[in-house]
């Protein structure tokens, strides 16, 4: 059995019909299932893996590829084909190393690391605290909402939780820490609140101390000669120092924005929990450049869009939330996570920071160069404030993978592994499967999938038996699959099977290309991001 198993009945009549819903049983999947699943099924592979791996690094394999395309056409066309006002760009991973010191990388871009002295396995100090925090204050809720209090003040939350009052006092305490860049006082709080090893379950823990997560390598032929420059730690500087270049050659008018979707590297440390954490990582960024004064009025616009577009994959409500920063970076002057329910709990999916006017400020100071925008309704010069948008390709991967596979417990009490990933992002439209290997009907099964290409991407397959056919195409996301059978070769119909409700109808081979076509448009996402 798989640990953390939750299981529930089936409550959406629209997805599937009444008569499944009484003893179909879907169960949520914990984070080891999603790693099986990915490998087993072709999505993820550990990198390297013929020589043992290479530790939080992936390649996505042949159907996980065509899954992370279809994220990134998403989120591209919704945010660029959808605006008028926003444009792309794909800058070098390479630059300048000068641009790392004036976005603050080279001096305060590290992490606050504590080893146990047991185990050997190093931590990040400030996720020790929060997930310390988080436990403690879930732990709090759920005594309050035994006692009927949920809705009561703070004060009475206090006094009638220990642990909801232990939870405020650490966040309160990890707050004042974190302002103050105090790392002793960290290691001082993960003894206070005795957080043990999870490896040795011992709490002797060594200093805190901080690692720089830029990785360097030599520029040149002759290491001797050669200058030090950076792995890109995030992809949005490459936009700042475009932001003239675009404005100009794209003829844009404040507000506009510039979005990109790009490699970025972490030296990560503490590396774990299979994608959500990398060393190379994929985002999805887009850098809104406003009048100074609006930034405020733009950020809460970003907000609601960008949930707009979570929500519109069929997401329920309750796996996302809005996470406000109490600790802001330097360059911020608001700052919200979009979180989602992972398996692992709620964690950040996605970044909305208003950045001021931080960055294009820094690299006009260290370039000499203006990088200002002559505004004609107000007649003068200045640097715009930024609204970011920042989410992780794979972090999205994730929460797609995490949201979609299930194990069903049909009505015979067989159960099956489903992936109900939206169609539009299905690595495979639709799968055509002769029912023999013999009597023209593969022959047949071939000419149809040539007339659906342009659909999507289709799928082959003529061993084994149909229902286990089925099953593997249900076990990587495939909406329909189209059955050619010997009556086919009589009146040109075959048996159209869909992925969630596993019901079958009998159509014309001239009828699929519309049903499979409408419903794996990118389209449909779109208009739903919009509409919601």
């Amino acid at each position: 059995m798989i640990s953390g198993i939750i299981g529930f009945l089936v409550k959406y009549n629209s997805i599937f019909p009444k008569s499944k819903i009484s003893l179909r049983i879907m169960a949520e999947i914990d984070l080891q299932k999603i790693v099986s699943h990915c490998k087993e099924y072709g999505f993820i592979f550990p990198s390297s893996e013929i020589y043992d791996n290479l530790g939080a690094v992936y390649d996505y394999g042949p159907f996980g590829v065509e899954l992370k395309n279809q994220i990134k056409e998403y989120w591209w066309k919704s945010m660029v084909q959808m605006h008028e006002n926003i444009v792309g760009i794909d800058a070098a991973i390479f630059m300048h190393p000068t641009t790392w010191k004036a976005s603050g990388h080279v001096d305060s871009f590290s992490d606050p690391l504590i080893d146990n002295k047991d185990s050997k396995k190093r931590y990040r100090a400030d996720v020790l605290l929060e997930e310390k925090i988080d436990k403690l204050k879930e732990k709090g809720e759920k005594e309050l909402a035994k006692k009927n209090l949920s809705q009561a003040s703070e004060e009475e939350k206090v006094k009638a939780s220990r642990d909801y009052a232990k939870g405020l006092a650490l966040e309160e305490a990890y707050k004042q820490a974190a302002e103050a860049a105090d790392f002793k006082r960290y290691k001082e709080l993960i003894e206070e609140y005795e957080i043990v090893c999870e490896v040795s379950g011992s709490k002797n823990w060594t200093d805190v101390r901080q690692f720089n997560l830029m990785f360097n390598t030599q520029l040149g032929s002759v290491s001797e000669e050669s200058n030090t420059i950076y792995l890109r730690p995030e992809t949005a500087q490459g936009i700042f120092v475009n932001f003239l270049n675009v404005q100009k050659t794209a003829r844009m008018k404040i507000p506009f924005g510039i979005a990109q979707i790009g490699k970025a590297f972490r030296n990560e440390i503490v590396a774990r929990q299979f994608i959500f954490r990398m060393r190379e990582f994929e985002q999805m960024e887009m850098q809104f450049f406003v009048r100074p004064g609006t930034q405020k009025e733009w950020f809460d616009k970003w907000k609601q869009t960008r949930l707009k577009w979570h929500l519109a994959l069929g997401t329920s409500p309750e796996k996302l939330r809005f996470h406000v920063h109490e600790k802001l970076a330097h360059y911020a002057d608001a700052a919200e996570d979009i979180q989602f329910r992972f398996p692992i709990g709620f964690k950040e999916l996605e970044g909305i920071h208003s950045r001021t006017d931080f960055d294009l400020s820094e690299h006009q100071k260290y370039s000499g160069k203006k990088l200002q925008y002559f505004d004609s309704e107000l007649n003068q010069n200045y640097v715009p404030y930024v609204i970011e948008t920042s989410i992780g390709l794979d972090r999205m991967f994730l929460r797609v993978m995490s949201d979609a596979l299930k194990e069903e417990t049909l009505e015979n009490g067989e159960t099956r592994t489903v992936l109900n990933i939206p169609p539009a992002l299905a690595p495979i439209k639709v799968a055509v499967l002769p029912l023999v290997k013999k009597d023209g009907l593969p022959e047949k099964a071939r000419e149809i999938i040539n007339t659906l290409k342009f659909v999507g991407r289709t799928f082959y397959e003529e061993k084994d038996s149909i229902g286990k056919r089925y099953r593997r195409m249900d076990a990587i996301g495939t909406p329909y699959c189209i059955t050619v059978d010997h009556q086919t070769l009589e009146d040109n119909t075959v048996t159209i099977r869909e992925r969630d409700t596993m019901q079958q109808d009998r159509i014309a081979i001239s009828e699929i290309e519309k049903i499979v076509g409408s419903k794996v448009d990118m389209n449909n996402l779109l208009r739903k991001a919009l509409e919601h």
